[in-house]
């Protein structure tokens, strides 16, 4: 069956699964979040976030489809239209880089490489954009400040419920992406943390390897179109 990514639109907000569809985690602040959850539709409030984010910046994420069915996403923005970039501590994001928000793999979809077309589809994007980089407030897993302990891998189970339990490099969909598997596809450690470390993927090296790849074949076909002499 085929698969594509194509840029993240308002039609699609409603083919998220739960909880993503209404959760507001990143695109509202504390206190108006909870005022969503308590007064209104959250998932109105998304979907007016990614419209404003729309008109003011542009593309704000991809989405990747098998055959015609959502099967991933990922979300991303200045860190100034994400009220709550700051609020982390290992914050600020760099000023040169776009805040890479939340990515998800629908179960049923996972293990098929689509992750990496997704993060790989943003880097495309951003880097005709002119952006350098792209950082994220990555899921370490490791216990937090009430003593709890929250796993990098916590995803959706089938039923697009929150709570089924992932290796950590895996990518499911939480409001967090792991760790491990940000490193897995070419993020860096920038600012270190026990629970949130900020990590940066420079946009040149995550496309340098397709580029390399093309130069490479563009030089094979141009030797084969050459007559040889003798």
């Amino acid at each position: 069956m085929s698969r594509s990514i194509s840029p993240l639109a308002l039609e699609h907000v409603a083919a998220l699964p739960d909880p993503c569809r209404s959760c507001v985690r990143w695109e509202l602040d504390e206190a108006a979040a909870a005022a969503a959850r308590r007064n209104g539709d959250p998932a109105l409030e998304k979907e007016a976030w990614l419209s404003r984010t729309l008109l003011e910046w542009g593309s704000c994420g991809r989405v990747a489809h098998v055959g015609t069915e959502l099967a991933a996403f990922v979300t991303y923005a200045p860190p100034h239209l994400v009220p709550r970039s700051l609020g982390y501590p290992t914050s600020p994001v760099s000023a040169d880089a776009v805040l890479l928000m939340t990515a998800g793999v629908l179960p049923h979809h996972r293990g098929g490489g689509l992750g990496r077309m997704l993060v790989q589809g943003a880097a495309k994007d951003l880097t005709r954009r002119g952006v350098r980089a792209v950082e994220a407030f990555a899921d370490a897993g490791e216990d937090d400040a009430s003593g709890g302990s929250q796993g990098a891998g916590i995803a959706w189970d089938a039923a697009g419920r929150g709570g089924e339990s992932l290796p950590p490099a895996h990518l499911g969909g939480g409001c967090h992406v792991p760790a491990a598997f940000l490193l897995e596809v070419g993020f860096e450690v920038v600012r270190d943390h026990p629970r949130w470390p900020r990590l940066r993927l420079e946009l040149r090296t995550a496309l340098a390897w397709r580029e390399d790849v093309e130069r490479a074949l563009d030089r094979i076909l141009a030797e084969l179109r050459v007559p040889a002499l003798g």
